[in-house]
């Protein structure tokens, strides 16, 4: 990957702010939500969760949403090292204002080392990808490198035996059928999916991130609301699970908020650090977020830690598209 680095910038300089907070936009969410806020104070920015934005059924208690802004802070922390500062973070939970996640400072200046400048680079290129996988072995230190990264964010990723395969497949698929078979997730599903032409929305995914052509994508809302059709969603996800040339279940030592967050960051490093080596990585979430099955999880793959993602990694058959992601001016309070 080619190394490109930032012109300089004044840290206090409204053209370095939104240089950086266009980075963070760039993060993955649950359903392309973007469930975040910032506000920008003499040099400082807030991250602030936009609960607006949740997903009531199938992430109830705002975890993944927490998640989801942890991922923009770590990409808001990588372009601001990119532009030669060190940023100051301070997780916050605050009872009266708990939408206000974290303050991140300028911090000293400091010239970014030469994996700062590949992380920040594969912001641009990181996608999540639900199509095929080569059937390509992945070297192991290129899952050691994943790893570390999501470990340097004090989360634990944890490559699943080949042995325990089969059983988190029958764990995805359980979880699939369970959501597919709630009219109310199949509504808030539908709500942000979008056609592939959508000149209206800057979120929620299109139907060529799901692998739709324009027909397919045009109806998906309508037939996603209408049928209940885990049945076939669980099959095809057993089978991704089955065939992945890595599987991965990301853990944090807790479950509270700043365990949340520091999952999302952990998150946004090991995706650009996969992203640097090529990999591509998408999400099989289901039986964590069925609550009733996330211990089953735990019980499987590291029953002394709390299971926040699962994620299937390999070298991408084709590349994909990238998803909408609203401006600057739109998550600026």
């Amino acid at each position: 990957m080619e190394l490109t680095q930032q012109p300089r910038y004044d840290a206090l300089d409204a053209t370095f702010l939104r240089l950086v907070l266009r980075d963070a936009v760039r993060a993955p969410s649950s359903h392309n939500t973007q469930p975040w806020l910032f506000h920008v104070i003499d040099g400082t920015v807030e991250l602030w969760a936009d609960r607006s934005r949740s997903l009531p059924v199938a992430d109830p208690h705002d975890r993944e949403l927490t998640m989801s802004c942890g991922a923009a802070l770590h990409h808001l922390r990588v372009a601001m090292r990119r532009a030669g500062y060190a940023p100051e973070v301070e997780m916050l939970a605050e009872p009266h204002r708990p939408d206000l996640l974290a303050r991140v400072s300028i911090g000293r200046h400091n010239e970014p080392s030469k994996l700062d400048v590949v992380l920040a680079n594969a912001i641009e290129q990181r996608h999540t990808n639900r199509g095929a996988f080569l059937p390509r072995e992945i070297p192991p230190q290129h899952l050691i490198a994943v790893r570390d990264a999501a470990e340097a964010e004090g989360a634990n990723l944890v490559i699943v035996p080949q042995a325990k395969r089969h059983q988190l497949a029958n764990l995805v698929a359980e979880g699939d059928r369970a959501q597919w078979h709630d009219s109310g997730f199949r509504r808030e599903l539908a709500k942000w999916l979008r056609s592939n032409h959508d000149e209206k929305h800057r979120d929620g995914m299109p139907g060529y991130a799901l692998g739709m052509g324009d027909a397919a994508a045009a109806f998906a809302p309508l037939v996603v609301r209408t049928f209940d059709r885990g049945d076939g969603v669980a099959a095809h996800d057993a089978e991704l699970v089955e065939g992945a040339q890595a599987l991965a279940v990301l853990f944090t030592s807790g479950d509270s908020v700043h365990d949340w967050l520091r999952a999302g960051q952990a998150l946004s490093h090991l995706l650009l650090r996969a992203t640097s080596l090529e990999l591509a990585a998408s999400f099989l979430n289901q039986p964590i977020e069925v609550e009733e099955l996330r211990p089953a999880v735990a019980a499987l793959i590291d029953q002394h830690s709390v299971p926040q993602l699962i994620l299937r990694l390999g070298f991408p058959a084709t590349s994909v598209q990238a998803t909408p992601r609203r401006t600057v001016d739109d998550v600026l309070r």
